[in-house]
């Protein structure tokens, strides 16, 4: 989890921000929530933070100036800022501080889960080893989720989906999508098709089970999709994977018997 910072004089946003917003499933924690400038600069000082969400105008130490005294202090901490005033000067200097974004308030949840996730897949990139300095680094937590999805689908591969996934690692769907793409080199409903396709495999090589139903038990409703999603993965149909593996099974039985006689 990335450590994040919200700063905003306004306590009913600090309150709205903190309880109702599901940072947890883009892949942050609040570890502070300030309510101006100065207060967030001394926490910050002292220990790891790796976001900051910031209001602009605030008493005692304003967005802007807090946003200069850490660029001049060297911190490279990413500085997003709300704002409820469209200001092309407010913009302007953000942008000489390096801030990712300027979001204008009133918030809205759809354009706050964007931005987040957004710089989330940034700082995944450019940020590998941080994860908050928590679990062993960025890496070991990238396995741990990746796994935990993977543990999932093979489990459920009847009924997987990407939101129950989702929700087992407490992270947005459309987040995680991105994210097993990126981790893996595969789209989550590939990957859920890999684990049908070998189920149906090793189903096909018992002969107590029916075409027809061995499409149910991997999670295909209409066995014409199965039947079709099966060729295009292996080549074969169904029935004829099962004849070729039938015939192998006969031309490894009578090579043993002819090798047992010829002993």
């Amino acid at each position: 989890m990335y450590k994040l910072v919200l700063v905003d004089d306004e306590a009913e946003i600090r309150s709205g921000l903190s309880q109702y917003f599901p940072w947890g499933q883009i892949g942050f924690t609040i570890v502070g929530s300030f309510e101006n400038g100065l207060q967030a600069l001394e926490y910050i000082e002292a220990h790891p933070v790796d976001v900051l969400l910031c209001d602009v105008t605030m008493p005692v130490m304003t967005g802007l100036e807090l946003a200069r005294r850490l660029r001049e202090n060297g911190s490279r901490i990413k500085i997003l800022f709300l704002s409820g005033h469209k200001d092309f000067e407010y913009a302007k200097q953000a942008l000489a501080y390096d801030v990712k974004s300027y979001i204008v308030k009133p918030t809205h949840y759809d354009e706050l889960v964007e931005e987040f996730t957004r710089l989330k897949l940034e700082l995944d990139k450019t940020a590998p080893d941080s994860a908050g300095g928590e679990g062993g680094g960025q890496a070991s937590f990238d396995e741990k989720i990746i796994a935990a999805i993977k543990s999932y689908v093979e489990q459920n591969y009847r009924n997987a989906g990407l939101e129950q996934a989702a929700a087992l690692v407490r992270m947005n769907p459309d987040y995680i999508s991105k994210y097993f793409k990126q981790k893996t080199g595969q789209n989550f409903s590939d990957y859920v098709v890999d684990i049908r396709m070998a189920k149906a495999a090793e189903l096909l090589r018992d002969i107590r089970y029916k075409t027809f139903e061995i499409s149910e038990l991997v999670g295909y409703s209409y066995p014409k999709n199965f039947t079709r999603t099966f060729k295009k993965y292996y080549g074969v149909s169904p029935r004829e994977f099962r004849s070729g593996r039938e015939a192998a099974s006969r031309l490894e039985a009578d090579e043993a018997g002819l090798g047992r006689a010829a002993e």
